[in-house]
């Protein structure tokens, strides 16, 4: 990808690695940075790699940089969960697919959804959701059943919220064949899946439900879960695309479509964070970002941040130590339990790198207290935490990935995993 007529086309300022841009732009406020090349890099991987049809989830980073990204890495078919998530789509891109996966929706969306910008893909997981549904959306309609799955492997599981149980989901199936819809099956092991025997067991359960309800799927969707490496070992994706091919093929489902709706592992390493610290006080730097901004996944341990100390106009010693992360904001749950290993010397005015934060950061800044992240920069080359099987490949700025967590403070007492 030419990354400088990309950045031009977007309208973001392109610059060589991370020290360029402190250099150029010395900011005091919070910058967003992304590699459009790392992020089609990602884009491509699922597209020939995984065996069907690829649905970016919108929900884990809408920022239109991120999309234009994965546009020109070749993703069309794009996960939606709201009637903003897909307009945001459907009118920046010609040719593209949104498939308005979330079960609970509401009506008047989905009337927008078919008549402006044609939408044909729907799910659902309950009997009163169904009805909504069919008195909308065309006859050529496609409805998946979202089935209620186990997720023991995730960091975040959906089950409590979202799901059909096996009995539920027959009866959905055949009502939606019954109503001259093509019936569809989806589920979802949770964000984060790090065993693919997740994914294996809960095609199991699919093929158990499609043969009592005795209904043929237009396709199966797999969902998300693929996981990014983060501080801990994760298997390689193509270790997940196998699983789910050798595991179709053992149920005689080889021949049916199917389909996968990743967020985490598209974008996560392809995005990272650039903050100043604004003040320190012993082990404590207060940052001008947060558990309100950009930094929520900062929260739990299996999504801690990698973080690199960077100094203005000064070289950082080469001494490391933990410190605690607090955010600008007032509310004393604005930090982080867990500890980041920086250089000793770390002061006021200088940066903090935190990288694979791709996922769930832009898309989760509330503006609390009046801070957020404004500025968006691209960077040439493959990002500094770019991620390929279970190995990080340096970009241009050829740092060797660092953890940069320890061991845990003393939570706050209000501050939650």
């Amino acid at each position: 990808m030419n990354t400088e007529l990309f950045a031009r086309d977007i309208g973001v300022a392109e610059f060589d690695n991370i020290e360029e841009m402190l250099e150029r732009l010395d900011p005091s406020y919070p910058v967003f940075c992304f590699w459009p090349e790392t992020l089609g890099a990602r884009a491509r991987k699922f597209v020939e790699s995984f065996p069907g049809r690829s649905l970016y989830a919108v929900k884990c980073n809408p920022h239109a940089s991120v999309l234009d990204s994965l546009y020109h890495g070749g993703v069309r078919h794009f996960d939606t969960a709201s009637l903003s998530e897909i307009a945001a789509v459907a009118e920046r891109f010609d040719d593209v697919n949104c498939y308005f996966n979330h079960p609970v929706k509401v009506r008047a969306h989905i009337e927008s959804a078919c008549k402006i910008y044609g939408v044909n893909d729907f799910v659902v997981d309950h009997p009163n959701e169904l009805r909504k549904v069919l008195d909308i959306v065309p006859a050529d309609a496609v409805i998946q059943v979202r089935l209620l799955v186990p997720s023991e492997h995730a960091v975040y599981e959906f089950s409590e919220k979202f799901g059909a149980k096996e009995e539920t989901a027959v009866k959905l199936l055949q009502a939606i064949e019954a109503s001259g819809r093509k019936p569809a099956v989806s589920f979802h092991v949770g964000s984060q899946c790090i065993d693919v025997i997740s994914y294996e067991k809960a095609l199991r359960l699919v093929a158990k439900v499609l043969s009592i309800a005795g209904v043929a799927p237009e396709y199966i969707n797999v969902g998300g879960g693929f996981p990014s490496y983060y501080r801990e070992g994760v298997p390689p994706l193509d270790t997940y695309f196998s699983t789910i091919t050798t595991t179709a093929k053992s149920l005689g489902l080889e021949n049916v479509e199917f389909l996968c709706e990743p967020g985490r592992a598209l974008v996560a390493d392809g995005c990272g964070l650039v903050v100043q610290v604004q003040h320190r006080a012993d082990d404590a730097l207060y940052i001008n970002d947060g558990v309100y901004g950009c930094l929520i996944e900062c929260t739990s341990r299996q999504t801690v941040s990698p973080a690199r100390g960077l100094g203005r106009r000064r070289t950082l010693s080469k001494e490391m130590r933990d410190f605690r992360l607090f955010g600008p904001t007032c509310d004393p749950l604005d930090q982080f339990r867990y500890p980041f290993k920086l250089p000793a010397d770390m002061e006021e005015g200088d940066w903090i790198e935190l990288g694979v934060l791709g996922a769930y950061s832009v898309a989760l800044d509330t503006r609390f207290n009046g801070f957020g992240v404004d500025a968006s920069i691209a960077l040439r080359g493959r990002s500094t935490y770019d991620f390929d099987g279970n190995e990080h490949v340096a970009g241009r700025n050829k740092i060797a990935p660092q953890p940069g967590v320890s061991t845990q403070f003393p939570p706050h007492p209000r501050v939650m995993d």
